[in-house]
């Protein structure tokens, strides 16, 4: 396996692309002016208290109000009323309006960025991330990565982050990080040091913090991949900006040393996305229609509520029988799902819609195979069985916007629902309100202004309605062409 990492740095933003063997995986995008707010932690103000939503909206300083329910309330918040001689599993959850108060001044953690209508999503399970470790202050808790599989490596670490976190006198817990396996006790304790120095921080601001106010920013996007991504399978890391480049050499000699040598700086004229042929890409994962090799294609429609994905046979008719051709295009459809669940960074519930199967087989090993595409998949997932409707539901963590949501807009034009009016409707609109308007107002005349595809149509298709419909109103009706409205705009001028 040959992985690269392609960062694209200008002065307004920062593009990150996870290639693997010459294919697109994962493209991450930060703009300077609209930075992403996950992970930083806040001193925020209470502004309202919700008891029948079970919920709080906190002020952390940003546009729209976040969102805190109940169930993110930290063991340590539900301890202070429950007593600590409760364990914390038994500990139930408690009235949000026993903890939180209007004017209460609350520290909190971003899990999700903004999105759309919503503000951001808040917890007080606050946790600190570092490259083996993620510290968390709440709880004595030491967790490991369900993907260290060795039982033996998974106690050695248990035990060394329990010795160092005895010896150095730490009370709070850590969870493991996947890319700790292997590792030494020296590169395991600096980490916790690490991390220690950056919660005590943390502290001195809040007891400093009188009102809302950031006491923790998350690594931005270029250094945050190198953290949290890289893995022994990436061969080179190609940054197009020298300064970059050489601020991660930095960071990479004082936190990841290992990785020191494979970032490297591209000097190259042509721009390093061009070269690699992700520009392209990109444009590819904006697109509803996705091709797939065999001449079958998927469809992808993004809703608020969830994101659904039609599978066709489209040109592909297979060599055997019709079961078979349905079998291959699911088959060939479930990877390139899991591909474009993870490019498009699609979140929430996804609905996905394959062509009918007959056979429980089949059914089982398209399910299979989608989940063995999902694996490589940072984000958290989550697959069901084939329901009765003969569809499969499946959900994955969303944190942030999805590259649809960060690249684009809703269409001015047709205000984001994907089609609009035909001439004809308008045509009929129009008459309707020109009957409307000539019976609630007395006017010598008409003047209607809309597009020149509707003018037209009124003119030479439908002329002998608009003459009908003239002689009904007993009043002339002129028409002016504005060539700035849409189909679908129109204006009634009483004249």
């Amino acid at each position: 396996m040959s992985a690269e990492i392609l960062i694209n740095i200008t002065p307004q933003e920062c593009r990150v692309a996870l290639a693997n063997n010459g294919a697109l995986e994962e493209i991450l995008v930060e703009r300077n002016a609209h930075q992403g707010i996950v992970g930083n932690i806040y001193h925020g103000k209470v502004s309202r208290v919700l008891p029948g939503m079970e919920a709080a909206f906190i002020d952390i300083g940003q546009d729209k109000a976040a969102f805190l329910h109940a169930s993110d309330l930290s063991m340590q918040k539900k301890g202070v009323l429950m007593g600590d001689s409760i364990p914390a599993e038994d500990i139930p959850p408690p009235k949000i309006n026993q903890v939180l108060h209007e004017g209460s001044q609350v520290m909190v953690q971003v899990v999700k960025d903004p999105l759309g209508t919503k503000g951001a999503r808040l917890t007080t399970y606050v946790t600190i991330p570092s490259r083996y470790l993620v510290l968390m202050p709440d709880t004595p808790t030491i967790g490991v990565s369900s993907k260290i599989e060795s039982e033996e490596e998974r106690l050695r670490l248990k035990n060394l982050v329990n010795q160092i976190r005895e010896e150095e006198n730490y009370s709070y817990g850590f969870i493991v990080r996947t890319v700790t396996e292997g590792i030494s006790e020296t590169a395991l304790r600096a980490d916790m040091r690490f991390l220690n120095r950056v919660w005590t921080k943390v502290m001195q601001r809040a007891k400093q913090s009188k009102k809302v106010a950031l006491l923790y920013t998350e690594l931005p996007l270029s250094k945050r991949i190198l953290r949290d991504v890289v893995s022994e399978d990436i061969k080179k890391i190609l940054v197009d900006s020298r300064e970059t480049a050489s601020g991660l050499k930095e960071f990479c000699q004082t936190y990841i040393p290992e990785l020191k040598d494979k970032v490297e700086h591209y000097p190259g004229e042509r721009p390093i996305f061009d070269l690699y042929g992700v520009e392209d890409d990109i444009q590819k994962a904006l697109k509803r229609k996705v091709q797939l090799k065999s001449g079958g294609y998927l469809i992808i429609d993004q809703t608020e509520a969830m994101t659904t994905i039609d599978v066709n046979t489209g040109g592909y008719v297979g060599h055997r029988n019709l079961e078979e051709t349905i079998f291959k295009t699911n088959l060939e459809a479930a990877q390139g799902i899991a591909k474009q669940v993870r490019l498009r960074n699609l979140g929430g519930i996804i609905i996905l819609d394959f062509i009918d199967m007959k056979t429980e087989d089949h059914k089982k090993q398209v399910i299979s195979s989608l989940e063995r595409a999902l694996e490589r998949d940072t984000a958290k997932t989550a697959v069901s069985g084939v329901s009765s409707l003969g569809l499969v539901e499946m959900t994955r963590k969303r944190t942030r916007e999805s590259l649809l949501q960060t690249l684009c807009e809703p269409c001015t034009v047709c205000s984001g629902r994907g089609f609009v009016k035909t001439a004809v409707t308008v045509c009929y609109e129009l008459f309707r309100e020109i009957s409307r308007e000539s019976r609630q107002f007395d006017a010598r005349e008409l003047l209607v202004l809309a597009s020149q595809d509707v003018v037209d149509l009124l003119l030479d298709e439908e002329s002998d309605s608009l003459a009908e419909l003239q002689e009904f109103v007993a009043k002339p009706i002129r028409f002016q062409v504005e060539a700035m409205y849409t189909q679908e705009q129109f204006d009634v001028v009483l004249l």
